[in-house]
């Protein structure tokens, strides 16, 4: 019997995807730790601070209350109008608060945008380098995602030229767009954004945008595809900006045509996104005072990162418009970005993301450091590799 039971229970074909690797080097970061290693984690994009005091105060009372139950499957209605507040308070724009629909994370978001949007087999563009769930998560999804490389000449984005010359070799179905983008921090500015979603959308291609690290820009303010096509699925999350990674709470603004489907997939995948993290999320609105405080500490981590690692030898950055990440060009030092990195947390004790996670074609010469973390640690993360590749 227990023969039989293996023969069965033997993974299916779709979940055989690459592993999200930066998970992999946390895990290993923290078995480094458990031997009583100090390691300065540079790896995981999450900030090193918790979830604005309003947020927590706000779920210190939701607990005195009393129980938690299910909420309406696309969200409390008070947060949903929140969010849509926010669009016309930041952006200009006036969202109808029935387009947005709160998600476990934006993880859970690209899964629902991805069942809605796309039959299987169909064809999404991505950018590489570029966030790995998103090919991860379409391959899994029975859908083929389409890297495109992207070049310095084109600030690290993919082009109207670069998706149309895809397009003309095997349609698309679909496009994924971010700014600011992991891992590189790179950002588009308005006219190039809007070039290329008109440019998809005229060809048929469906837009997806993540916007999970708007709020966190510093060369000039995000753009919202939300203000270019009513007909683009916006991605947005509470993990990076309000600091709330461990919340697992995000939100989407959808096309009319697709909330029902959403609304549907989402009543059967998840009912429902957990209450007190919804009731932390609409709270957390109230802490933008110290949410900025926040992001300028991550400005001066920029600038630490930025002076300070030249001076030992890794001088060579994608520009770091926005996010809270460097994408370093290691090729002189290694051309192994896997080797490189694992060597690096085991010799110096600082953990980073190889560039191979990113981009499977041109990944092996790039790693990728997240700079949310203390002042101190970014001067240690300094001296460290500088003692590590000098000594």
């Amino acid at each position: 019997m227990v023969e039989k039971a293996n023969s069965l229970l033997q993974p299916s074909a779709r979940s055989a995807v690459p592993p999200f690797m930066v998970m992999d080097v946390m895990a290993a970061a923290a078995r480094l730790e458990a031997l009583g290693r100090r390691i300065i984690h540079m790896e995981v994009g999450q900030p090193a601070v918790g979830a604005p005091t309003a947020a927590l105060d706000a779920v210190r009372a939701a607990l005195s209350n009393g129980a938690l139950g299910y909420t309406e499957t696309l969200g409390i209605a008070s947060l949903r109008g929140r969010i849509a507040r926010s669009y016309r308070e930041y952006h200009g724009l006036d969202i109808d608060p029935q387009r947005i629909v709160i998600t476990t994370g934006s993880s859970a978001g690209f899964i629902l945008a991805f069942l809605a949007a796309f039959e299987k087999g169909d064809r999404v563009a991505v950018a590489l380098p570029g966030y790995p769930p998103y090919r991860h998560i379409l391959t899994a999804l029975g859908c083929e995602p389409v890297g495109i490389e992207t070049t310095a000449q084109t600030r690290w984005s993919i082009t109207s030229e670069s998706l149309l010359a895809q397009h003309r070799a095997r349609p698309l179905k679909g496009l994924v767009v971010a700014s600011p983008a992991n891992p590189t921090g790179t950002m588009m500015d308005a006219s190039s954004l809007a070039a290329l979603i008109h440019c998809a959308e005229a060809a048929g291609i469906a837009v997806i945008s993540d916007e999970i690290y708007h709020g966190l820009d510093y060369a000039f303010p995000a753009e919202s595809a939300a203000r270019i096509s009513p007909d683009a699925i916006i991605i947005n999350s509470f993990s990076k900006y309000f600091c709330m990674t461990g919340w697992r709470i995000g939100w989407m603004v959808v096309p009319p045509p697709l909330v029902r489907a959403v609304e549907r997939l989402q009543q059967n995948l998840a009912i429902s996104v957990p209450t007190l993290s919804q009731i932390a999320a609409e709270a957390a609105f109230d802490g933008r005072p110290e949410l900025e405080d926040i992001k300028r500490g991550y400005q001066e981590n920029r600038r630490i990162l930025l002076d300070g690692l030249p001076r030992v030898g890794v001088d060579a950055f994608l520009p770091a418009d926005g996010a809270f990440y460097l994408y370093a060009d290691v090729s002189p030092l290694s051309n192994d970005s896997f080797a490189f990195a694992s060597r690096m947390l085991e010799e110096a004790g600082v953990a980073v993301t190889p560039g191979i996670d990113f981009d499977p074609v041109r990944g092996s010469r790039f790693v990728r450091l997240c700079y949310a973390g203390a002042h101190q640690d970014m001067h240690e993360a300094v001296e460290r590799i500088g003692a590590w590749l000098n000594g």
